[in-house]
């Protein structure tokens, strides 16, 4: 307030300061009640919010945290957000530690991350790219892979380029491409015909390539994919891949290929860049420290690429942070060398293969369809046949959301088992195709899941026959 009205009236003496009561030197302009109101109105207009912050609808992890709080069941069992309930391996929590102890680990890292860690990558990454990537110019280290996606947008997206992102989406797509006035447009994914009745493979989950033809225009920059998928658990196959890259390379868009999950497959899985050396020099492909090391607190993520594209995702990314967090890189850049000889991938997927199996047990118990997933960490459950009961009370935010939003709601208050509503992930014109759906995170201690199950036996009384 002070900075608008001092243009209008003279500053106070240094007696008024003080706290004496001495008439006030007369003001350069009279501060007449239609001046105040003018300055009050201007000062309401600049302190409005942008509107790409300024939606007022609440988005899915309020809404559950609100239902968790009020729940009568405590505590709640969170099977919703997707962060682990267990330590990074012991090699990787002592590199950390001991990276804390070095000088050169506490200050800036070079802005496009920490040579050892980029070294690091590009050998453990050589054999699924068939070469060694150039740790100078083909990698950049972000602070995490969401940071690294802006980056990415940042540097290519302006006022009016669209871009195609596949439904179901993670939500930090939608805000990281309208910053830089990038226009979505969105092609679904839809769910096997038969999945309220019947378990299915996540591979069921389809993309109809009619409608993502159709989506391509003049105006098309850039094309979101994610595989492994979160939330679906689809691992996109060959096939599908090649014929998303023909499109992109006649079009020539580049693709975000989006692989945070990247090991954490359980059916053959195909890196987008790898299909030939035309789709390399096109895509930029996405990955998470904090998803590979059970670490997603640590915020160290990558960008890998053709040095063309590269260069300008290092340059966003030194506007936006500068740098990332010098002794976690460290620390992955140690996780990255030894994890191999410690066996660390394979023991990843043998235990999370573990937990789902240990989990999906109980929709089979309650015959309840899923969709079985081929990678990550997240299960698609179909919840057709629970009928809530007739009048049950939502608040109106919840009421007035698809009938997934109901369900997760009702699962909190009455069960104590926290679950995201997938219909958040789609606009509001697709939202109908996952009103059923619910998804369960499983990277949690057995023994969570073990009380999740018990839990959900309580959904017994609420399915129809």
């Amino acid at each position: 307030m002070s900075g608008l009205l001092l243009p209008i009236l003279r500053r106070p003496s240094s007696l008024i300061s003080t706290g004496f009561v001495v008439k006030s030197p007369q003001p350069l302009v009279q501060p007449q009640r239609h001046h105040l109101h003018y300055s009050y109105r201007l000062m309401s207009a600049k302190l409005k919010p942008a509107a790409r912050v300024a939606g007022n609808r609440q988005d899915v992890w309020t809404i559950v945290n609100e239902a968790a709080a009020a729940s009568p069941r405590q505590p709640i069992v969170n099977m919703g957000q997707g962060f682990f309930g267990y330590n990074p391996p012991e090699f990787i929590l002592n590199a950390a530690k001991k990276a804390l102890d070095r000088v050169e680990c506490n200050q800036y890292s070079p802005t496009r991350g920490r040579p050892r860690l980029r070294k690091a990558l590009s050998k453990a990454y050589a054999p699924h790219w068939g070469r060694e990537l150039d740790p100078e110019t083909e990698i950049t280290i972000t602070t995490g892979a969401n940071e690294g996606m802006l980056s990415a947008f940042m540097a290519f997206i302006e006022p009016g380029d669209e871009v195609i992102v596949f439904e179901p989406f993670f939500d930090q797509y939608i805000s990281n491409i309208e910053m830089p006035g990038g226009k979505i447009v969105y092609v679904p994914m839809h769910p096997p015909k038969e999945g309220h009745i019947k378990t299915l493979s996540a591979s069921e989950w389809t993309i109809d390539f009619d409608e993502l033809e159709r989506a391509v225009t003049p105006r098309t920059k850039m094309l979101v994919i994610n595989t492994p998928h979160n939330p679906v658990g689809k691992v996109f196959s060959r096939a599908e891949l090649e014929r998303i890259a023909e499109l992109c390379v006649k079009n020539q868009i580049i693709i975000l290929s989006d692989e945070v999950y990247d090991r954490l497959f359980y059916t053959p899985f195909t890196r987008m860049a790898t299909l030939s050396p035309e789709v390399e020099k096109i895509t930029l492909t996405v990955g998470s420290a904090g998803k590979n090391f059970y670490a997603t607190g640590w915020r160290v993520g990558w960008l890998m690429g053709p040095a063309e594209l590269i260069q300008y995702v290092a340059a966003a990314h030194t506007r936006i942070c500068y740098s990332s967090v010098s002794p976690l890189q460290e620390a992955c850049a140690i996780g990255f060398e030894e994890a191999d000889q410690q066996g660390f991938w394979t023991q990843c997927i043998e235990d999370m293969q573990n937990k789902m199996s240990r989990f999906n047990a109980i929709w089979d118990e309650l015959g309840l369809p899923y969709s079985i997933p081929e990678g990550g960490y997240f299960v698609m459950a179909n919840l057709n046949k629970v009928e809530i009961p007739e009048g049950y009370p939502f608040p109106p935010h919840v009421a007035e959301r698809p009938r997934d939003f109901k369900l997760a709601w009702f699962l909190i208050q009455e069960l104590g088992v926290a679950a995201i509503p997938p219909s958040e992930f789609y606009t509001d014109v697709n939202a109908h195709i996952v009103e059923d759906w619910l998804r369960f995170a499983v990277c949690k201690p057995d023994e969570v899941l073990e009380d999740a199950k018990e839990r959900l036996r309580g959904l017994k009384k609420f399915i129809k026959q």
